[in-house]
């Protein structure tokens, strides 16, 4: 397939011209694997949420469960959560979750996604709602912020790897991540953007289907008093693993690049740039690590690590090395031919 042409946003139906008798029906979407504990604690607090937006009578709003184990380990407890639906998706990985989520909300003008290890601050829902009123945007996405299960490496601090971008509601941003998203499904549909499955398990669908719905056109706005909390595992806040991430956000950036490039020459291009981004990475990365040994600054060895790992990934999704990061038989890294859309 070819890339998405651009288009007009003018093309794409806006919120304030397309408005739902009886009320605006939204889905507020749950994606899990094997995490019965989180779901338990969230479930009860996105009723809250939906409650409270449906209290105002411009909005009809459900909560579904979409499970990504084939054994349905969240079942027992969405079944024990009055109001809540619950479907099984058996194929592996987050971009058959997340379309799935697409498809079951069928009947709704929006769809919210929050993960299961993430709990909504006050008002989560409300304010991506009152954004997309004031905005039409297709997409709306919110703050993440990071809580910890106790102390932390220093080194992990003074990096603020976990801490996420902010900025004032209503500005335009051109990417998003989908664990504090709103979509108007009508805009959606309308650009033909889903999630690729082919990235499912490696990592990166979101950056990818949010830069395709601003390929076809589609607004996408920020919304900062949304706020959902991130609650980070042990096993994450290790020097390790934040490195490891590095490694996949670089490759998926060129990764995402070619999937949106058509055109043999277009792509050689993109591998070029992507090998000469990561080497500049590489080299910048090494030099501030170095600065920080230097200086004693555990942020400059922090970060500076970090961009070494990141470029060294880029440099790897170039060439064609992909890491899945989410891969369930083991096999994290793999050569493969990544087509475009």
């Amino acid at each position: 397939m070819t890339a998405t042409p651009p288009m007009q946003s003018t093309t794409l139906p806006s919120a304030r011209r397309r408005p739902d008798p009886g009320g605006v029906r939204v889905t507020v979407a749950v994606p899990t694997f094997r995490r019965p504990d989180d779901l338990r604690d969230l479930l009860p607090r996105l009723l809250e949420q939906v409650a409270e937006v449906a209290a105002g009578g411009r909005f009809t709003a459900q909560v579904l469960v979409v499970d990504n184990d084939p054994a349905g380990s969240g079942s027992a407890v969405a079944a024990a959560v009055p109001g809540v639906r619950y479907v099984v998706e058996s194929r592996p990985g987050i971009a058959a979750v997340r379309n799935r989520a697409l498809d079951e909300a069928a009947g709704s003008r929006l769809l919210a996604f929050i993960d299961d290890d993430e709990r909504p601050c006050e008002n989560w829902l409300g304010a991506l709602l009152a954004t997309w009123e004031d905005s039409g945007a297709a997409a709306v996405s919110g703050r993440i912020l990071a809580e910890y299960p106790g102390p932390v490496d220093p080194w992990i601090l003074a990096g603020r790897f976990f801490v996420r971008r902010r900025m004032p509601t209503g500005t335009e941003i051109d990417v998003a991540a989908t664990g504090n998203l709103l979509l108007d499904l009508d805009q959606v549909r309308a650009a033909g953007t889903r999630f690729e499955s082919a990235l499912g398990l490696a990592g990166g669908e979101d950056t990818l289907f949010s830069r395709s719905l601003a390929h076809a056109g589609a607004r996408m706005v920020w919304c900062d008093e949304s706020a959902a909390v991130d609650r980070v595992p042990a096993e994450r806040t290790t020097r390790r693993w934040v490195l490891i991430r590095a490694w996949s956000h670089g490759n998926a950036t060129v990764l995402t690049e070619l999937r949106l490039t058509a055109g043999t020459a277009a792509r050689l291009r993109v591998r070029a740039r992507g090998v000469l981004r990561g080497l500049l990475r590489l080299g910048g990365g090494s030099a501030r690590w170095a600065l920080g040994r230097v200086s004693g600054s555990a942020r400059h060895q922090a970060r500076g690590a970090r961009a070494v790992f990141r470029g060294l990934g880029m440099v790897g999704g170039a060439l064609g090395v992909v890491y899945e990061e989410y891969a369930r038989d083991g096999r994290r890294w793999r050569l493969g031919r990544v087509a475009p859309r």
